[in-house]
């Protein structure tokens, strides 16, 4: 069975700091591209920043520079430390997992943790 369990999520002050983690078991971790997606009130579910099974990342431009992915393989855990928070980066936040095969996409999700920002 697949699971994919966020946490570290909470409410903090603008400018404030947090680091959410997903720790993924019932997959062979190190072959599936990692992301973070997130979904405001209202709104589309976007992706925040991925990382690839090489190590290279690609994040959307509303947080380059504030947010940073990373990945453990040894520990099958992806995260996302998230510095200069804005309340605009406030969403629930969902970890995903990927992989493209010959056949369909496979992928896999969170049940998403709460990340809200405000004074």
């Amino acid at each position: 069975q697949v699971q994919l369990v966020e946490s570290g999520g909470g409410l903090v002050q603008p400018g404030g700091s947090l680091r959410l983690s997903c720790a993924a078991s019932g997959i062979i971790f190190g072959i599936y591209v990692m992301g973070w997606y997130r979904q405001a009130p209202g709104k589309q579910r976007e992706l925040v920043a991925a990382i690839t099974t090489g190590g290279s990342t690609n994040y959307v431009d509303s947080v380059q520079g504030r947010f940073t992915i990373s990945r453990d393989n040894a520990k099958n855990t992806v995260y996302l430390q998230m510095n200069n928070l804005k309340p605009e980066d406030t969403a629930v936040y969902y970890c995903n997992a990927n992989r493209r095969t010959s056949g369909p996409t496979i992928s896999y999700w969170g049940q998403g943790t709460q990340v809200t920002v405000s004074s």
